[in-house]
């Protein structure tokens, strides 16, 4: 994956469209489209190889429509180019972050310090419940 090419295709194929969004800017959010709706075709993605496109498929499927494309809803802020920006960085962080490959972890056997440890508390363990016995 190269990221400069993916930056330049994200900000080439994604399309806007803008809406009123409710929260922060009092009478000004009832009159100005300030809120962001990303959508960028999937197959457009330019610097992705097959598999790494398979695995964003997999990783954001929430994110992505019947018409295979992935889209974004951003009302941050209160003016639109903010929100713009924003929203070519979130989908480009989500792109990135579903890419990258998870370390497989490496089974580890327990320490001789730490079964003596447990045996020990086993030992007490066991013997504070003998001793609750009824007493002769």
């Amino acid at each position: 994956m190269e990221r400069t090419k993916l930056h330049e295709s994200i900000i080439n194929n994604s399309q806007m469209t803008f809406a009123r969004s409710g929260g922060n800017g009092g009478q000004n959010v009832n009159k100005v489209n300030t809120k962001v709706h990303l959508i960028l075709p999937i197959g457009a993605l330019d610097g992705l190889s097959d598999v790494e496109i398979e695995r964003l498929r997999k990783k954001l499927s929430a994110n992505i429509n019947k018409e295979d494309c992935l889209f974004l809803d951003v009302d941050d802020e209160r003016y639109q180019e903010r929100n713009r920006e924003i929203a070519l960085s979130r989908l480009e962080a989500k792109i990135v972050q579903a890419l990258v490959i998870p370390k497989k972890r490496i089974k580890t056997k327990p320490t001789l310090a730490s079964k003596e440890r447990k045996l020990k508390l086993k030992k007490i363990r066991s013997e504070i419940k003998k001793n609750r016995g009824k007493i002769w």
